[in-house]
Parts: C-alpha cells; structure tokens; sequence
C-alpha cells in the first residue's frame, strides 16, 4: 500500500502580506498530479489545513477543489484537525463524506475508530487523531493531568487496544498533529504550550508500523517509522534552507518498507541578505537572488535614506527589512546619570539619535530638534 503524507497546508495563510493562495494552487495541482502517477491508495493530511478557525472563502473553494480532485484520483483521502483548524467547522459533513471514500477526524471520541483500507496483503488500519488541546479535551478523556504528553498517551493507549481486537497482521498507521522530541520547529508554528511544556516523546505512538506527524514545518524524522512531511511551502525566513516536500510511504505484507521524499514546487525561493547597502547593491554574486523573497539586514553606520526603495530596484521582493549597524561597542562603566550631567535639552536629544542610528544629527535635523524642544516648552507654559 502506498501512502502520501502531508500536512499543514495553511489554506489561506499570507507570507509578510504576500498572498498565498495561488502557490498554494499550485500545490494541489502538484498533490493531485502525484498521487495519480505514483498510484497512490491513501493520502493522509496531519492537520492545519487552513491557517485560521475561520477561513476565507477563497481557501475553502480551494480546499473544496482539493478534497474533490484528490479523491477523483481513486485515493482514499484522510485528515484530521490540527491547533489552526476549527474543529467543529473542518469536520462539518464528516460522515456523509466518509461515505465518498473522505474521511475527516475532529472528534476527540473517535480516536480509536479507524478507517480500514484493503490491499492485498489485508486491512491497514488508520488513526487519524485530532489535534487534542488538553484543557479541552483531558477530562472527556479521563485524564488526571491536563498535559500534551497525557492526553496522547490516552489516546494511544485507546488505538492500541483497538488494534489488540483485530487480526494479528493488521498493519496500523497513525496520523497526530503534534510536537514531538527531537523535532526541530520554525518561527511560523503556534506555540501549544500547556503548563510550560509542549513536547511529547516519540515513545508515545510506539506500537504501530508509522506515524504520519503534523505541526512542525521542517520535513524531518524522528524516528525510523515517525516523520514530520513539513509543510508544503515556507511560511517564515527561519525556513529558507527547508527542501519542501511531501513523503510517499510504502507498507508492505510485514510493515513498514520504505519512504520516499518528493520535493514540492518552489513558487520563489527565500534569503536573507545582510551587509552594508552599497554592497549589496553592487555584488554580483547576489544577482541569483534578485527575484527571490529577501529578508534584509543593514549594517550600515547610520541608517541610509529610502533604503527599501533603493533596494527593491535591484531586489524587487524585499519583504522584511531591518537595521543593525556594525559599530564598535565601547566599555561604559559610568551610569547613565553620569553620562548626561550637565547636557541641555538639545544636546541630550542629540545624543539620542547618534545612539539610536550610529551618526549624529545634521545641522538642518539639530535646527529641527531645537524648534520642538522650544515649541515643547512654550505649549509646557501655556497649559
């Protein structure tokens, strides 16, 4: 049986204000075009479908299509919510839908109800288990602790001794939206922090042939038979040296046989530039990433003027830009009291914008100062 895991789509989601939707068009044509060449039985979905409870119209055409195009290749279509899913409204339609061969999992009270695939070696028994918020969730499940680690362990503890009632070569496969140990985040996951801790331990879905995980944005394993697929684009510059990617996962007559990584399209690829602007503005080496997005860093003395516009000459996508200039730091060992007895109020101002941008104000920017401060004391003795 052949399986394409996937996960954390984020219909809907914008990338420093870039939209998104259209590579996330694009994507699904890619999903769609793969599982039908590679003849794929089952494609797993781990959670955050969309980006937000409430999503737009326009990503839930999209995902609408997806749904429809997916299952039309002859694949059994499996997701489950993630902690960016609304779950009452994902799961809306569920069970009609599981009648058309797609099968959504919201329901905490359904864990251990798998859905069954036939091959030819017998049933593959799927988990697809929601994302459990354990102040949710952990009383329903009668948990004594409200902990990312308790609620889980319930719910393998539940698809274990589900899978303890069917036949003895049933392979199992569990899908779970979570932050396991040894995962790597990125900055453009939500935290799911509960009582300081937000990480499980693999050993948790022990037990079963693989685990389809969701909610970490880098495509990783983390153990043999437990990987992260990633998320299918880049939704933060911390993931500019991701290679996005979707798993095919192969299950033979014994278990699990093998993975397989497909790259996924890159609509325009990420960087982060850093350096003064005329050096930036002026290496060559840099023309291969003048149509990429680009997060900026100047390190010039005093902040230059106009630098996006300067920069977006050359660099048309610049989406993020800041300023750290490269100075050297001197000892201080007086106070900061210290340092200013004595000076005037325009001196003191001064002496705040050569600290804030590394070069001291102009003349015409002093006379402007000095025009505020004096408007400042007549409105001061007015009142």
């Amino acid at each position: 049986m052949r399986v394409l895991h996937t996960s954390d789509w984020h219909l809907g989601r914008s990338f420093h204000r870039e939209g998104m939707l259209g590579p996330q068009a694009a994507f699904v044509d890619f999903l769609v075009d793969l599982a039908g060449s590679e003849r794929v039985d089952v494609v797993l979905v781990a959670g955050d479908v969309y980006d937000r409870a409430l999503p737009s119209v326009d990503a839930v055409q999209l995902f609408d299509e997806a749904l429809a195009r997916l299952a039309a290749t002859g694949a059994r279509v499996l997701l489950l919510s993630g902690n960016h899913d609304s779950a009452s409204r994902l799961g809306f339609g569920s069970r009609l839908l599981d009648l058309a061969g797609v099968h959504l999992r919201t329901d905490p009270g359904r864990i251990d109800e798998p859905v069954l695939v036939e091959d030819a070696h017998g049933p593959v028994a799927f988990y697809p288990l929601p994302y459990l918020e354990p102040d949710a969730v952990a009383a329903r499940l009668g948990c004594a602790t409200r902990s990312h680690a308790s609620v889980l362990g319930e719910a393998m503890r539940r698809v274990r001794a589900d899978l303890a009632r069917r036949g003895a070569g049933t392979r199992s496969v569990v899908a779970a939206h979570a932050f396991v140990a040894g995962g790597v985040p990125s900055e453009s996951e939500r935290d799911i922090t509960v009582g300081g801790v937000s990480v499980v331990p693999v050993e948790t879905f022990a037990g079963v042939d693989y685990a389809a995980l969701g909610h970490l944005h880098g495509a990783q394993t983390v153990s043999p038979w437990a990987r992260y697929s990633g998320s299918p684009l880049a939704y933060s510059f911390s993931e500019a040296g991701h290679v996005k990617s979707v798993a095919l996962v192969d299950l033979g007559p014994g278990g699990l046989s093998g993975v397989q990584l497909v790259p996924c399209p890159v609509p325009r690829p990420l960087a982060r530039l850093r350096g003064s602007l005329d050096a930036l503005l002026t290496d060559p080496v840099l023309a291969r990433h003048e149509q990429s997005y680009l997060q900026v860093t100047l390190t010039d003395a005093a902040r230059p003027r106009e630098p996006m516009e300067r920069l977006r000459a050359r660099f048309p996508h610049v989406l993020v830009l800041g300023h750290e200039p490269e100075r050297s730091v001197r000892a201080t060992v007086t106070s900061y009291s210290e340092r200013v007895r004595g000076l005037d109020d325009l001196a003191l101002v001064g002496g705040f914008v050569e600290h804030v941008r590394g070069a001291a104000a102009t003349a015409d920017e002093a006379a402007l100062l000095q025009r505020a401060l004096e408007a400042a004391r007549r409105a001061e003795a007015e009142a």
